[in-house]
């Protein structure tokens, strides 16, 4: 299936794959901003009836994981009001020798929440998985160098909780991506313990924030630009020594999702030559999802069927002998560049 005709003249204008200095600086303020309003490039909703119905399936697919696993819900991982997890289980498995699958969700960090965000919880735990929301304190009530501290305690939380764990795997959505990528440059001596580290699903996220600072997701933020330097992933992850060299990394961007975000993926995997994460030394890959916009990459994960969960599952999953894989091994996710 070919892009939509919308995006491949604005890919063009964006630059995707072209080195050289950062395209969005040479956009007008109204383009910037329509880069990075995702609503505006949905496909098949107006961008008012896809958030409604991003986030009913979210609240649905809660409600669901809720009646059906053996769960802990808004368990403590600090002091703060919105330092709380949700831990669903598979159901008649002990809880400890497990793979746990933890979720950042987006909301550009000033929105979303843990209670509506747990997507994915159905299909993995059928597999075996145990899967852990995250809730972090969103803008203007925290900082991005705030949220960026919780979800690195909510890791050393569980993995202290659960040391017989069989695998940590993160992944985020869009600011919750960006979230899970700052995960490759924590430092984890200082807390005591290294997670057990075994992949990363970092899913249409924002991985260079100097652009936003000149949007309007900024007035809730209030970011300088040392503060988005400070805080971006791409900026910093050539370099970061990964804990294990196996531990995979896939990237991945919907189809429909804006220039932008494409760039943004794309880059962070591999155009900037001294800063790539095969450079780095991670198992990293990209793919770009068939037909899915912003929003509705992360809504598949909502199906046992889809090629996104099938790649979760076959990374973390134990059931019938399925070892950890590389991402390299796996059937591809749809469209590449």
């Amino acid at each position: 299936m070919q892009t939509h005709p919308a995006v491949d003249r604005a890919m063009e204008v964006s630059g995707v794959g072209v080195s050289g200095e950062a395209p969005w600086k040479k956009m007008s303020a109204e383009e910037l901003e329509h880069q990075y309003l995702p609503r505006q490039w949905v496909v098949r909703l107006g961008a008012e009836e896809a958030l409604r119905t991003y986030s009913q399936i979210g609240i649905e697919a809660t409600r669901r994981a809720q009646a059906t696993w053996k769960s802990l819900l808004h368990v403590p991982y600090g002091d703060g009001e919105g330092e709380r997890v949700d831990i669903y289980f598979p159901n008649k498995v002990a809880e400890g020798a497990l793979p746990f699958f933890l979720f950042f969700h987006g909301g550009y960090w000033q929105s979303g929440s843990k209670d509506q965000s747990a997507f994915m919880v159905d299909p993995l735990a059928a597999q075996g998985v145990a899967v852990v929301i995250v809730g972090y304190d969103i803008a203007p009530k925290g900082t991005l160098d705030q949220m960026v501290d919780q979800v690195t305690r909510s890791i050393v939380f569980v993995q202290k909780r659960y040391p017989s764990n069989e695998g940590i795997y993160l992944c985020g959505h869009s600011a919750g991506a960006h979230l899970a990528a700052m995960m490759l440059l924590a430092d984890w001596t200082k807390h005591g313990v290294t997670p057990n580290l075994k992949g990363f699903f970092l899913v249409s996220g924002v991985f260079d924030l100097e652009p936003m600072v000149y949007t309007s997701q900024n007035v809730a933020l209030q970011l300088t630009l040392e503060d988005a330097r400070r805080n971006s992933p791409q900026l910093k992850v050539a370099q970061a020594q990964p804990a294990d060299p196996a531990c995979p990394v896939l990237v991945v961007v919907g189809q429909f999702d804006s220039p932008e975000f494409h760039r943004q993926s794309w880059e962070f995997y591999q155009v900037l030559p001294a800063q790539t994460l095969c450079q780095g030394g991670w198992k990293a890959s990209f793919e770009k999802l068939s037909d899915v916009d912003h929003f509705e990459i992360i809504e598949t994960l909502t199906q046992k069927d889809s090629v996104l969960t099938q790649r979760q599952s076959l990374l973390c999953c134990t059931q019938a002998g399925v070892q950890r894989q590389n991402f390299s091994s796996l059937p591809p996710l749809g469209l590449k560049w």
